[in-house]
């Protein structure tokens, strides 16, 4: 028959050097689900502003080489 509940131990086979410390009431020195909302939040803003960057560099550089050529013939 099969395990009715799940393993509690959700350190499994990772290193103790990659297991948080634990303290009286839970892990320690782990960030929140607040702080990793927010940490998701920016990390999509900071791809979006890169990705605009870019883009905007790339029109940028297109328009300079179009008007070079056409002004060069």
């Amino acid at each position: 028959m099969g395990q009715v509940f799940s393993d509690l131990n959700l350190d499994g086979d990772a290193p103790v050097r990659a297991r948080p410390g634990v303290g009286e009431w839970g892990p320690q020195n782990v960030i929140t689900t607040g702080q990793k909302k927010r940490q998701r939040v920016w990390a999509v803003l900071a791809f979006v502003l890169v990705l605009c960057l870019i883009i905007g560099l790339g029109a940028f550089w297109y328009h300079e080489l179009m008007a070079a050529m056409s002004g060069s013939g």
